[in-house]
């Protein structure tokens, strides 16, 4: 920490800084507010996406009975993913990833070779695997989020807990100071005045 001057121009610098501080505060303070409203709002996002998990998984297990080595096999291929899609959009001054759709490889199994439920299976597992990619998304989106939270709480309370209360103590110390002198300055002034007084009048006598 660097040694605080106790002159005019240190109290103005002090001064500047803690006006300074106290105005880019307010803006902390907004951004850490909207972060963990955004931290909320994923959790809540990512609740709803295991809820709807749990239930597309009920469905699809009611298939797994019904599958030999063979149709088995050719469920696989007919849902390996491709690709999974995502935008990116600025949320509170941070990049995080958004949902848009996963694409699978094309299906290769013949609908003539296969059970009547197959197409359901295969849908219900589609919905599975979408709904789990969700899930993926929305927890890297809260892992941003929650970082960038981090980080703007941290400098909330450096600003709320060490430099604007250093800022004032600073002020204050300087402001003691420079009052001490002053009066110093103006006892010295008064002896001063009384000497020549004396001195004249012991002249005058």
């Amino acid at each position: 920490m660097a040694e605080v001057k106790f002159t005019k121009t240190e109290l103005r610098v002090q001064q500047l800084k803690l006006d300074r501080l106290r105005k880019y505060l307010p803006t902390l303070q907004l951004k850490k507010a909207m972060l963990q409203m955004e931290v909320n709002q994923a959790q809540i996002e990512i609740e709803a996406l295991i809820g709807q998990f749990a239930s597309s998984q009920e469905k699809v297990g009611k298939y797994s009975a019904l599958l030999t080595e063979r149709s088995a096999t050719d469920l696989f291929s007919a849902v390996k993913v491709r690709e999974v899609e995502t935008t990116h959009e600025n949320v509170a001054g941070v990049d995080i990833p958004n949902f848009q759709k996963v694409h699978f490889e094309p299906a290769t199994y013949s609908l003539f070779d296969t059970p009547i439920w197959f197409e359901s299976a295969i849908l219900g597992i589609k919905e599975l695997i979408t709904v789990r990619e969700k899930i993926r998304i929305a927890e890297e989106k809260k892992r941003a989020l929650e970082k960038e939270l981090r980080e703007v709480s941290i400098r909330v309370n450096l600003f709320e807990k060490i430099l604007i209360p250093r800022a004032l103590a600073n002020i204050k110390r300087i402001k003691i100071f420079l009052g001490d002198q002053q009066l110093a300055a103006v006892s010295q002034a008064k002896v001063a005045k009384k000497k020549i007084l004396l001195r004249n009048q012991g002249k005058r006598e």
